[in-house]
């Protein structure tokens, strides 16, 4: 019998239930919404997480697709999710954590007697850490991003080839291997041994159908190369970048940008301008570096000094 909060699946089972990790202002529990599938056969334990960004539903989205396809009969080993993690920012489609204004990926490995967040993340780690692998279902907030997935252990981390492979398995196409801040899950999963990686899949409000259905696909990748499922992967090259240039305003109106998400540029190249109410040009901003537009703003409207967008640079394949 395999049990995360109140659901408990006996070998060949599948059952949901809820996570305890606290109490709201009325008194009221926090119960977060959890799985257990357990396989009919021994094997690995896979942890999946969602939403531990308020506003980043897209995770949310592959979850609902992934796990009733799931048969627990077919299933070597076991899965464990946790489909919302921030319960509070969820509820009202924020990013952080209204309660203590908390990025919720800020707070791992967590502490039990602390914050909100704190406790969330602890009784969320507990759970991540009982697995072989992780995978910390994200997306780029509402700006528009390209589709890839996260190695933030480090480059010099004993478990960065681990998880730079579990990265090229799910197979977005793009990966940024970069250190991450303190406090995210892809940091702290792989100091207990737990290869992690953080898939960001685009970005968008709402949520997007096209990065579900690659974040559904690389789950499954996951699934059959480590053996949980029967099956072949065709494990394909992807494009890495080890950093970004972040490109901001030089003043205050309206951007129009130049090149596409996904677009490869060279240094030089138009990326947006900025033009005024009644559309005369105010500033034209180009391309530091070589490299990819990865990620921009949503929102035309601009203050001068304003974050725009930013281009993935160090870019090779592996």
């Amino acid at each position: 019998m395999t049990t995360l909060g109140t659901a408990s699946a006996a070998p060949g089972e599948t059952d949901t239930g809820r996570l305890e990790v606290g109490e709201t202002r009325d008194g009221s529990p926090v119960r977060l919404p959890v799985a257990v599938i357990n396989g009919a056969a021994d094997g690995k334990t896979l942890y999946v997480q969602a939403v531990s960004d308020g506003d980043e539903l897209n995770g949310l989205g592959v979850v609902n697709r992934v796990v009733p396809r799931i048969d627990p009969a077919e299933l070597s080993g076991t899965v464990l999710v946790v489909g919302i993690v921030n319960y509070h920012a969820f509820q009202v489609a924020e990013h952080r954590n209204p309660i203590d204004d908390t990025k919720m990926n800020r707070a791992y490995p967590g502490d039990e007697s602390g914050t909100t967040s704190e406790r969330i993340a602890a009784a969320t780690f507990e759970a991540a850490t009982r697995a072989d692998l992780i995978l910390d279902l994200h997306q780029g907030s509402t700006s528009r991003m390209i589709d890839e997935v996260r190695v933030r252990c480090g480059p010099r981390h004993r478990l960065h080839g681990d998880c730079l492979r579990l990265a090229k398995v799910f197979g977005c196409g793009y990966v940024l291997d970069q250190k991450g801040p303190d406090g995210q899950l892809a940091r702290a999963g792989p100091d207990e041994g737990v290869p992690t990686i953080d898939p960001e899949l685009g970005g968008c409000v709402g949520w997007d159908e096209e990065s579900i259905r690659k974040g559904v696909e690389g789950t499954f990748n996951v699934l059959r190369y480590y053996g949980f499922l029967d099956g072949d992967v065709e494990v394909e090259t992807q494009t890495r970048s080890r950093g970004f240039d972040q490109y901001a305003s030089p003043a205050g109106g309206l951007v129009r940008f130049k090149r596409e998400i996904g677009a490869e540029v060279s240094r030089g190249d138009a990326l947006f301008e900025v033009t005024d109410v009644f559309g005369t040009v105010k500033a034209n901003v180009t391309a530091d570096s070589d490299g990819i537009f990865w990620r921009s703003r949503r929102l035309p409207q601009v203050a001068s000094g304003e974050y725009v967008c930013s281009v993935a640079v160090d870019v090779d394949s592996y």
